[in-house]
């Protein structure tokens, strides 16, 4: 259960964390999405919800700074419209 947990998380963390155009945008949005992931699957696993925010947070940066608009367009983020 874990797993599976874990894998959708990802790719959840994954298919999100692309909002935006420009890398700034992308970073951010899945700085703050991996964040509430992680926060929110520390909490239902037992784990720490801050360990899971920060963990999840870093990944959704990263994640969001490495890739590119054309690889996943979610359209214009919330705070550019």
């Amino acid at each position: 259960m874990k797993i599976t947990t874990l894998s959708l998380a990802a790719a959840s963390v994954l298919a999100l964390s692309a909002c935006g155009y420009n890398q700034g945008d992308r970073a951010l949005s899945g700085a703050g999405l991996g964040a509430a992931g992680g926060a929110a699957l520390g909490a239902v696993t037992g784990g720490s919800p801050l360990t899971g925010a920060l963990i999840g947070g870093a990944a959704g940066a990263a994640t969001g700074a490495l890739t590119k608009p054309s690889d996943v367009d979610l359209g214009r983020p919330v705070w550019k419209k």
